[in-house]
C-alpha cells in the first residue's frame, strides 16, 4: 500500500514539473513573440524591425550584410560610424524637376545608391544627427525605389557620441553596389490624385509643416495655406529629447497624437510638407506605427503652392 502511495505521489509530481515546464516555456514563446530580431528598436512599436539603437548598431558594424549610411549635412570628414557612406539629401533630389526636392528618377537614383555601395539585398542602416529628419528621405526614397531592408538609427550620431562608441575619420573602401531601382507607385501620390482625394473621406490630407506654414503666415510658395480640409500634426511632434538625443516617442504617445485627429490606420494616409523632407518623416514614423496605406505627396508645397489652379484654405 505505501508502495502503491508512493507511485502515485511520484505521478502527481511528474505531472506537476511537466506544467510548470510547459508555463515557462509559454512565458518564453510570448516574451518573443512580443519582441523584434536581436531586439531592435522598442518592441511596442508594431514595426519595431524598422529601427534600432546603439546597441544593435555596435553588434553589427563588422556585418557585411549591413551597410550604414549618414545622412547628416556636415560633420562627416570630423568623425562618423565606422564603415559608413555618406550623401546628403539634397543630392537625391532631381534638379531637372520644376519644383525643388522631388526625388531623381529611377536610373540616376540608381546610380547614386550603387555609388555608395548600396546592395539589393542587404541591410541599409541610416542615421542623421539624430532627429531621424534627414534620414528619413533616404528611408522612404529607398523604399519607393524597392528596397526591402531599411532601418533607421533612433537617436543617430547623437546617441552614438553619447553613448561612448568609437568614431572613425577615415572614408571606407566602398564596392559599388548592385541596386535596382523599381518604383512603387502605390507609396506615391501626385498633383492630380491629391485633388481628386479633396473630397474623399477614406484619404487624410495630413499637413506635416509648421503652424506658420499651414495657415499661410509664413509663405514659401507663391500662395500660403493649406489643401483643403488637412489635418496638421507637425512632423516634430513625433520626436521628443531623451537624456540630451532626439528619440521616437513611444508607441502609446505617437498612436495617441495621431489617432486624437482622425489619421487612423483604416485610412489611406498623405503626408506632405514644403518637399516632402518632414513628409517622409511622419511617412516613416507612421510605418513605425503599422499603418498599411500611406502614400506622401512627392510634389508637396513646392508644388501645390505655385500651381495657381489648386484649392487652397488657411
Amino acid at each position: 500500500m505505501k508502495k502503491l502511495s508512493l507511485f502515485f505521489t511520484a505521478i502527481i509530481l511528474s505531472i506537476l514539473l511537466i506544467s510548470c515546464s510547459q508555463d515557462q516555456a509559454g512565458t518564453t514563446d510570448n516574451t518573443n513573440a512580443n519582441e523584434t530580431e536581436d531586439n531592435e528598436g522598442t518592441a511596442t512599436y508594431p514595426n519595431a524591425n524598422l529601427l534600432v539603437d546603439v546597441e544593435w548598431v555596435a553588434n553589427h558594424l563588422d556585418d557585411e550584410n549591413v551597410q550604414f549610411v549618414d545622412l547628416r549635412g556636415e560633420g562627416y570628414e570630423g568623425g562618423h560610424i565606422p564603415g559608413a557612406s555618406h550623401i546628403t539629401w539634397p543630392e537625391i533630389a532631381d534638379p531637372e524637376s520644376p519644383y525643388d526636392g522631388v526625388l531623381l528618377p529611377a536610373e540616376p537614383f540608381a546610380a547614386l545608391m550603387q555609388e555608395i555601395g548600396i546592395d539589393q539585398d542587404e541591410t541599409v542602416v541610416i542615421y542623421d544627427d539624430g532627429s531621424s529628419l534627414s534620414a528619413a528621405r533616404l528611408f522612404y526614397a529607398l523604399e519607393y525605389y524597392g528596397h526591402q531592408n531599411l532601418k533607421i538609427f533612433n537617436g543617430g550620431f547623437t546617441a552614438w557620441l553619447n553613448a561612448g562608441e568609437d568614431v572613425s575619420t577615415e572614408s571606407p573602401e566602398i564596392t559599388k553596389g548592385d541596386f535596382v531601382a523599381t518604383a512603387n507607385e502605390k507609396l506615391v501620390c501626385d498633383l492630380e490624385t491629391v485633388e481628386a482625394s479633396l473630397d474623399d473621406d477614406n484619404v487624410i490630407m495630413l499637413d506635416t509643416r509648421s503652424e506658420e506654414e499651414y495657415t499661410g503666415e509664413n509663405l514659401r510658395a507663391e500662395r500660403g495655406g493649406h489643401v483643403p480640409n488637412a489635418v496638421h500634426i507637425e512632423w516634430s511632434e513625433a520626436v521628443e529629447d531623451v537624456d540630451g538625443v532626439p528619440s521616437f516617442k513611444s508607441f502609446d504617445e505617437l498612436t495617441a497624437l495621431y489617432e486624437e485627429k482622425g489619421v487612423t490606420k483604416d485610412k489611406t494616409i498623405v503626408p506632405y510638407c514644403q518637399t516632402n523632407v518632414r513628409g517622409a518623416h511622419t511617412y516613416f514614423t507612421l510605418r513605425l506605427l503599422g499603418y498599411d496605406s500611406i502614400k506622401p505627396y512627392e510634389g508637396s508645397w513646392a508644388e501645390y503652392g505655385n500651381v495657381s489652379t489648386t484649392k487652397i484654405e488657411k
